[in-house]
């Protein structure tokens, strides 16, 4: 029997330096403008991430209020945060970014969905139609959006 893989990546390079990218990826606000997933409006609360343990809020195209805890974080590295129902504990579903600087213009950014944890039934279709495609669809916003910057 084939087990179901719950772990997607996806990576790119983009041509803006590591700060540029991590800058727009840490800032709830900046999010709508690069999700891939067309899933996100407004951030809610929250401010530029600095710390495993913060929690920022935002609001899907649904009107769901999402809380989402990050996990993770290295400054100018990696962010990880793993999101729930408003109020609630997170789903089981995390969202992380890598960012490796490949020289002072370049940066090689990982996008990874990881579902492992996710026990809410409800949520499996939407988890299971996340792939590749979709992660990299952010990277594409992503890059467009941060190569406009550099």
């Amino acid at each position: 029997m084939e087990t179901e893989n719950r772990v997607v990546s996806a990576t790119r390079d983009i041509a803006a330096p590591a700060a540029t990218v991590f800058e727009l990826i840490a800032d709830p606000r900046r999010q709508p403008e690069w999700d891939g997933n067309d899933n996100l409006v407004e951030v809610i609360a929250g401010d530029r991430i600095s710390a495993a343990g913060e929690v920022f809020a935002m609001r899907t195209t649904k009107g769901n209020h999402r809380d989402n805890l990050v996990t993770d974080f290295e400054e100018g590295r990696r962010i990880a945060w793993r999101t729930g129902d408003a109020g609630g504990p997170p789903a089981g579903h995390e969202w992380r970014w890598e960012v490796e600087p490949i020289d002072d213009r370049t940066s090689r950014v990982t996008h990874t969905y990881d579902w492992t944890e996710l026990a809410d039934e409800r949520r499996v279709p939407r988890a299971r139609a996340t792939g590749e495609p979709q992660l990299r669809a952010s990277l594409d916003r992503l890059a467009t959006l941060a190569e406009s910057l550099a």
